[in-house]
């Protein structure tokens, strides 16, 4: 009894696998971008920020004397609403991921969260760059109506206040970052951002020991200075011993955290 062999056919070789590519930083960032917007909490602080600093400039137009509807004038005083408001926006960014139960999904297709971090702190940084943009919109658009009006309408401002005033929107964006890095829970970085500056203050003007370290490590104080065109030196050196110490610290403390907290 005889068996027939089949030809064999030219044995097809295994399919090469392409190597799936992580997403680029770019693209982690965009998706941060989004994410401001997609939360309701985020959207709506973001429609906040702008409404506040139009009703500054309305309030400005109907009140102010004529002589004091200026460029300046409309510009400085809405700095600080929105350097209080954008370190929220910050703590909201970092801890949506938890807070959203989100962090198993993100984490599962980026695992290394570093990225992720870096990604959500650009994006936050972006917001405080455009949040100084829509103020200098909103100044220019009260300035042009000032001029209309009867007011001063002048445009005299220093290059040097729009540049402090970037410094203190994204320091102040960060230093909210870095608290919700640091606690990974809403409520309690928002409570503990606004809360522990807050009475560190209070101590400095209470306590006449605390009024020299005071100085150095309370940022309402070393961040006035930024408000003007004008800052010393010595200015400059307290307000990077205050943000190394609010700013600094609490990011390395907080990724050293999120690179180790478990995701369940």
């Amino acid at each position: 009894m005889t068996t027939a062999t089949a030809p064999t056919v030219g044995a097809v070789a295994p399919q090469r696998q392409t190597a799936v590519r992580r997403p680029s930083l770019l693209r982690l960032t965009a998706v941060e971008l989004r994410k401001l917007v997609d939360t309701r909490a985020g959207r709506w602080l973001l429609i906040t920020i702008g409404l506040v600093v139009v009703a500054i400039v309305t309030l400005l137009l109907i009140y102010a004397e004529d002589a004091d509807q200026t460029f300046f004038t409309f510009f400085v005083p809405s700095l600080l609403p929105v350097s209080v408001l954008l370190p929220v926006l910050g703590i909201l960014s970092i801890t949506s991921e938890w807070s959203q139960r989100t962090a198993l999904t993100t984490y599962a297709l980026v695992p290394r969260r570093e990225r992720v971090v870096a990604a959500k702190l650009i994006a936050v940084v972006l917001a405080a760059l455009a949040s100084v943009l829509v103020i200098l919109a909103v100044a220019a658009v009260g300035t042009l109506v000032a001029s209309a009006t009867g007011g001063a309408g002048t445009w005299q401002v220093d290059g040097a206040l729009i540049l402090n005033a970037t410094i203190v929107q994204v320091a102040s964006v960060l230093m909210g970052a870095a608290f919700g890095l640091m606690l990974l829970n809403p409520p309690l970085a928002i409570v503990g951002y606004l809360l522990l500056p807050t009475l560190w203050t209070v101590l400095g003007e209470v306590v006449r020991p605390l009024r020299g370290p005071a100085g150095w490590l309370d940022p309402n104080q070393t961040m006035e200075p930024l408000f003007t065109s004008h800052v010393t030196g010595e200015q400059w050196g307290r307000l990077a011993v205050s943000l190394l110490v609010w700013m600094v610290l609490p990011l390395a403390a907080g990724l050293f955290r999120t690179l180790r907290r478990e995701v369940s």
